[in-house]
């Protein structure tokens, strides 16, 4: 829960993603905590996917997990989960079982915070390898549609995973990486790969400083009774659980969209979800 006390703001890359989108939901999310029931398929996906990151943090901290994947063979989630573990093994062997090296640091779900402004960035690594010279950040993804390498760039995690990193030890942006993999239930595992710089580290710099600036101003009229700035109306509308309240009804085109849109617009960005710290 945020608050608007003198304390420092805790944000994350789901915090930033929402402000940039629509500020407005952002005040409704996580200042006024409003809620809508979950869609019973969103919940299954998030269940899956919570399901397959604790998975891989027992991996990686050595311990057994066939015998959990074993334990019901006509379970359709422990189904899911073996498959993809298996194909992982194959695609991406030197990440589930490297080499020992002592000068080779790894961690999952390695956590890590930057103090910008009066705000305390926060940031989860679901794998972190770094040795001497470089650092790569891993992150699991389980939603079915995969997404666009553009869009991805874009995305607040990617942006702010890299530079918190870069920000709180030694290695210099060209020597920092981040790579996502994607699990999808019929096909084999994808990545995609960001290389980082010192340009793009300072763009990321000043976009989040600008970002937080706004913030500051957004919440001090906040606090004198003014609401966060709305977005221009926008098929985005059409599936918030907020256009009612934000008086995005008013012309019959928003929140018409049949539950299945909706959830295959839930579906497509999922990557700028907030994940859960297992």
């Amino acid at each position: 829960m945020l608050s608007t006390s003198t304390q420092l703001f805790r944000l994350s890359q789901g915090h930033l993603n929402l402000l940039t989108a629509c500020p407005r939901k952002f005040q409704y999310t996580y200042l006024e905590q409003l809620a809508t029931p979950t869609d019973p398929q969103q919940e299954e996906y998030q269940t899956l996917g919570s399901s397959f990151h604790l998975l891989m943090q027992q991996q990686e901290m050595g311990l057994p997990i066939n015998s959990f994947l074993e334990r019901d063979k006509e379970d359709e989630k422990l189904k899911t989960l073996k498959t993809w573990m298996t194909a992982f093994s194959k695609v991406a062997p030197e990440i589930l079982t490297p080499e020992i090296n002592n000068q080779t640091f790894r961690e999952s779900e390695h956590y890590r915070t930057l103090q910008v402004q009066d705000y305390l960035i926060t940031v989860i690594y679901d794998l972190l390898i770094a040795d001497h010279e470089k650092a790569q950040i891993y992150d699991w993804k389980t939603n079915p549609k995969l997404p666009k390498k553009d869009d991805l760039a874009k995305n607040w995690q990617t942006r702010l995973y890299m530079y918190v990193l870069a920000e709180t030890s030694e290695y210099l942006p060209k020597n920092i990486s981040m790579t996502y993999w994607f699990f999808q239930a019929k096909d084999q595992p994808k990545n995609i790969e960001f290389k980082y710089d010192t340009q793009e580290h300072e763009q990321t710099g000043n976009q989040l400083n600008q970002l937080l600036k706004k913030l500051t101003n957004w919440l001090e009229n906040y606090e004198n009774g003014e609401p966060f700035p709305q977005i221009g109306e926008s098929q985005t509308c059409d599936y918030c659980q907020f256009a009612k309240r934000c008086d995005r009804f008013a012309d019959g085109r928003y929140g018409s969209k049949t539950p299945e849109a909706a959830l295959t617009n839930y579906i497509s960005n999922l990557d700028i979800i907030e994940e859960v710290s297992l």
